[in-house]
């Protein structure tokens, strides 16, 4: 009996000591969440911490990275991307286009029953509204559809009917562009200048058909979603979702740190990012990574002297040495790429590595020898860079240089030149840099969208484009063949001959080099121990209605759940 009243003493001692430690974690749990800026906040809500800006709210008008996973939270689209893969599936169709004999017209079968946040219906005429505003409004990402939709007609209200510029066999992946959502006509079909009538955005404002809403937005603060409690689909996982923004990446990692977020997306730096994967263990935390979808490249304007002679540019490409920034630099968070097209593209092949090799210094000496450079008449190549190009331009540039002179020697010299981007894209398709450090995130996951944005040329003069993609690049590269394959992999319906022309299309790229593949970034969500569902989608997305908290509860119930019934 003793030992029994002994041993019921100890459980209660250690029960009032849990206990007092659960108020203490739920008292720095709310002064934390006090800090955030909300005040209602509750600890069965997300919070995600960002130093991503919010420009505008408005689909229409926006197509920077991090507001399209807003988006892709509160908006719907008639096609989206199912869960883990790339594969395109119906969201507010009902299913996949039937497509005319000259892939010209597309007929989309629209859902019935849906509510907009405002409680509106959603039909075919409301989605046929939101693309026509999107288009019309002419907004950043206007282009998206504009330069593939001819026209848009609505024979009823379950039925919508495309018809398109050109055939384009992966026009559904269009359709999935996560500004290219349904939003409602109620809401937005007043908002225009009443003088002369043009189309005006809503940049505070998102109503939409998605699982959140969007109850509260204070720019550079925080965006409040809420679960939608009409929604037609699968029920989020949490409470809500609160946004903070930071304004560097060090407040970011602080709030993480000292669990004021539950998790941190978007983004930390290298160094950050591996302070964060040596102490996840011993802290619990989750790391939540995928390849993503952005490239790193350089661009090589094949007009301007020495790089206007082709094996010019290929000894830059064979001189570059990819692993050694990977693991210096990067710490292993990017990962090389030799093509423009990602590896996470089945039409992927790695034309660079194939023909250059990883870091062949020796080839790149044979070209620069047989384009008539030595040692005592060395070619001179500048490379103009962003300090933010991949999170520390500098670190990049100067790694990049060093390792090219050391490796290749004096016959190539290389000088890096730093400039403010907002500068250097005003002058780039000027033809005002010989070479430019880029970054590109697709606006459709298609291997397409690696290649006509940047070598196609609509219009050339002699062997310089002045008109098209890679005039606006500022490579100024042309060649009628590369437009000839372009043409033909975005109509072509066989997916056989298709990978076949985009192979083939890379190997042209690999000889003439108008542009050198650098780095594939990764993707990273950090979350704090007690959040699951975190994972990065292949399509780069984070689905917030897969996320859950173990709320404070159920950390009780199962604390109480160890102890014996006396």
């Amino acid at each position: 009996m003793r030992y029994l009243l002994r041993r019921f003493w100890v459980w209660v001692t250690i029960a009032l000591m849990i206990s007092s430690a659960l108020v203490a974690c739920t008292s720095k749990a709310n002064s934390n969440l006090q800090k955030m800026g909300i005040s209602d906040r509750t600890s069965d809500r997300i919070i995600l911490g960002t130093t991503s800006k919010i420009r505008t709210l408005d689909p229409a008008d926006a197509n920077e990275f991090f507001i399209s996973n807003v988006f892709y939270n509160t908006l719907e689209r008639l096609y989206t991307y199912k869960e883990g893969s790339n594969e395109i599936v119906p969201q507010l169709a009902t299913a996949m286009p039937k497509v005319s004999e000259d892939g010209l017209t597309y007929t989309v079968p629209v859902r019935q029953g849906i509510k907009f946040h405002d409680r509106t219906n959603f039909n075919a005429y409301a989605m046929k509204f939101a693309l026509d505003r999107f288009i019309n409004s002419k907004g950043a990402p206007a282009y998206i559809l504009n330069d593939v939709i001819e026209s848009i007609s609505v024979p009823n209200e379950a039925e919508l009917v495309f018809k398109l510029k050109q055939p384009l066999q992966f026009f559904p992946k269009f359709l999935a562009f996560t500004g290219a959502a349904a939003i409602s006509p109620q809401v937005y079909k007043n908002i225009k200048d009443e003088k002369t009538g043009k189309l005006l955005f809503l940049p505070d404002k998102l109503i939409g058909t998605g699982p959140y809403q969007v109850t509260q937005f204070v720019e550079g603060s925080y965006l409040r979603l809420d679960n939608f409690p009409d929604y037609w689909g699968k029920k989020p996982l949490n409470k809500g979702i609160d946004i903070q923004f930071f304004s560097s990446n060090s407040n970011l990692l602080n709030a993480f740190k000292t669990n004021a977020v539950d998790i941190a997306f978007q983004t930390l730096t290298p160094t950050q990012v591996k302070n964060v994967e040596a102490n996840a263990i011993a802290n619990g935390w989750t790391i939540a990574s995928g390849q993503g979808a952005t490239i790193l490249y350089m661009v090589l304007n094949t007009q301007q002297p020495p790089l206007n002679d082709v094996r010019v540019r290929q000894a830059l490409a064979a001189s570059i040495d990819r692993s050694l920034l990977e693991s210096r630099v990067f710490f292993k968070q990017r990962a090389p790429l030799y093509s423009l097209i990602p590896n996470a593209f089945v039409e992927s092949k790695p034309v660079f590595e194939q023909k250059y090799g990883t870091s062949n210094s020796k080839l790149a000496r044979q070209l620069l020898e047989q384009a008539g450079y030595s040692d005592d008449n060395p070619a001179q190549i500048s490379i103009w860079y962003s300090p933010k190009y991949g999170g520390n331009g500098d670190l990049i540039a100067s790694t990049m240089r060093a390792s090219i002179q050391k490796n290749v020697g004096k016959i190539l010299q290389i000088k890096t030149e730093r400039v403010e981007n907002t500068i250097g894209y005003a002058f780039l398709d000027k033809g005002a840099y010989p070479a430019y450090l880029l970054d590109w995130v697709p606006d459709i996951l298609d291997a397409d969208n690696y290649i006509k944005p940047f070598l196609e040329c609509e219009k050339a003069e002699g062997s310089r484009c002045v008109e098209g993609s890679s005039q606006f690049q500022g490579s100024f590269y042309y060649n009628p063949k590369m437009n000839e394959l372009i043409a033909s992999e975005r109509k072509e319906l066989d997916v056989n001959k298709r990978s076949q022309q985009l192979q083939k299309i890379q190997e042209i790229l690999a000889e003439d080099v108008p542009f050198i593949p650098l780095w594939q970034n990764k993707e990273y969500a950090f979350a704090q121990k007690d959040v699951s569902g975190v994972k990065i989608q292949p399509n780069q997305q984070l689905l917030y209605w897969n996320i859950s908290k173990q709320s404070l509860t159920s950390l009780k119930k199962a604390e109480n759940n160890q102890f014996p019934k006396t």
